[in-house]
């Protein structure tokens, strides 16, 4: 299985392209006012599409290589400043500007292999 993309809601379309070209991301499909795809450096791809209202409980992480350095480029407000966690990761928040939850993250190998986790089943 590979995971394709994550599409979030947003009330606002043109505000939306604006915040997630401003973090870096490439915008590849553009059908205003309804959806707008983008690609990461890395190729991973997220879009957006239009709802009336965001109900959203969903994060969405993108990992950068130095959390503070990038941050500082951003000219974004952030809910919360880059911070070292017990989970291993440095983080900064912020919201897009429907209100979806971002997380800016560094979590290098502790992202797949922190040190908690589960080994796979011994074979017999």
């Amino acid at each position: 299985m590979k995971l394709n993309q994550v599409t979030v809601g947003t009330t606002d379309y043109a505000a939306s392209v604006d915040f997630y070209t401003r973090l870096g991301l490439k915008q590849i499909v553009a059908a205003p006012p309804r959806y707008a795809r983008f690609e990461t450096p890395e190729c991973e791809t997220f879009s957006i599409h239009l709802v009336d209202e965001v109900r959203s409980t969903t994060i969405v992480y993108f990992e950068v290589n130095d959390v503070d350095e990038f941050v500082d480029g951003l000219g974004l407000p952030l809910t919360q400043e880059p911070t070292d966690q017990p989970w291993l990761w440095r983080e900064a928040r912020l919201r897009d500007p429907s209100g979806n939850e971002i997380c800016l993250y560094h979590g290098g190998q502790n992202r797949r292999f922190p040190p908690w986790r589960l080994r796979a089943p011994e074979s017999s």
